[in-house]
């Protein structure tokens, strides 16, 4: 079986998407546009969304792209009570953010969408970005901004742990709501941070909601190494896809490998191929990823190659957005399905359980205050 995810973005990752005849650009900074696509997600029982976010947005004098953006773990907090199932990993940019503050906010979507949390954590390396904030100079070497970020979640995780499971007693009759003694300090000093805690927030029912890291060099394969449960990489043939999951397997054999790859789905070749040249005709489009244009036949053959390369699972881009996360939910999914290759209902009802990640002991547990 493989885990498959989609990365929502938008009106989608073509940056004309939003001139498409089914497209809602009206709606993008609404609830019910973002709520559609997590029903529509888990419809294709899908293991989760990605919900993309920055710090900055296109300033280069163009007016025909989207520009604005909403953010993407209030977001989540937002639409994941419309679903049963399915989990979230909203980004959250870490460079610029206090780590206290989005370990509260992942464990209250942990919250709101019983046990379906994670995040996406993002580092932001340009002086415009940082601008933003006036803390410090930009730009600042790439290995600070790793060791920045393993840190951040290493503060994070330390936090959600910081409550032990049964600290609140909620006792009336004695009027002892918690227990101080299974709350701990966390006391991390760090070159970038310094936090005593413990988090105003109690332990996540997940106990560590998820932590995703997208990668694309040795360096962020150590960040992910270090931090995560999930690396994203952007192999662009079985080659690459084998030898991306070697390089992480090295650092460490229990992280879960996804692909990412755009998606441009129709039912014939020629027709995903035209929409696209249209598409591209309106503007430019690059992409990290592989870009793959064809049918929910095709886009089957190649995940299922990439699959027996060792990849886990892949989080798919749509180009356009409802069109092409209709066409995985409603055309890839019951392809993989007949291949014997995707779950028929879910078998979880944890983020975790649905990746198969077992809910971790407390660090903290039995420690003296």
């Amino acid at each position: 079986m493989v885990h498959l995810a989609v990365a929502l973005e938008g009106a989608g990752w073509h940056p004309a998407a939003w001139r498409e005849p089914d497209a809602r650009p009206d709606e993008l900074f609404r609830p019910r546009y973002w709520g559609d696509l997590v029903v529509e997600a888990e419809r294709g029982l899908l293991d989760f969304v990605t919900i993309e976010d920055s710090l900055g947005a296109p300033r280069d004098g163009r007016t025909d792209r989207v520009d604005g953006r909403l953010d993407a773990v209030l977001i989540a907090s937002r639409v994941a009570p419309l679903t049963r199932h399915i989990g979230f990993l909203p980004t959250a940019v870490v460079t610029h953010t206090e780590p206290f503050h989005l370990s509260k906010a992942i464990a209250t979507l942990d919250y709101v969408s019983q046990g379906r949390g994670g995040v996406r954590v993002r580092i932001a390396s340009s002086p415009e970005d940082a601008a933003h904030f006036g803390r410090r100079e930009f730009p600042v070497p790439l290995p600070d901004l790793v060791e920045e970020a393993g840190d951040w979640v290493e503060v994070v995780r330390r936090l959600w742990d910081s409550w032990e499971d049964d600290a609140e007693i909620r006792d009336v009759a004695t009027g002892r709501f918690i227990d101080r003694g299974k709350l701990h300090y966390i006391d991390f000093t760090g070159r970038f941070f310094s936090v005593k805690g413990p988090s105003i927030t109690p332990r996540p029912p997940q106990g560590q909601p998820p932590v995703a890291v997208l990668s694309h060099i040795t360096e962020i394969h150590r960040l992910a190494a270090r931090s995560a449960d999930v690396v994203f990489v952007t192999p662009h043939d079985t080659g690459q896809a084998r030898a991306a999951r070697a390089e992480i397997q090295e650092l460490r054999e229990d992280l879960l490998v996804f692909a990412d790859v755009v998606v441009f789905l129709d039912e014939t070749e020629q027709s995903a191929r035209d929409r696209k040249a249209r598409l591209d005709d309106r503007a430019e489009f690059t992409s990290d990823a592989l870009v793959f244009t064809g049918t929910p036949a095709q886009l089957a053959d190649q995940l299922l190659a990439w699959r027996d390369a060792g990849l886990s699972g892949f989080r798919l881009r749509p180009g356009v957005l409802p069109h092409d996360l209709t066409a995985i939910t409603r055309g890839l999914v019951p392809e993989l399905q007949q291949r014997g290759a995707f779950r028929r209902e879910y078998e979880a009802s944890t983020l975790r359980g649905l990746l198969g990640l077992e809910r971790p002991a407390n660090r903290y547990a039995g420690a003296t205050r």
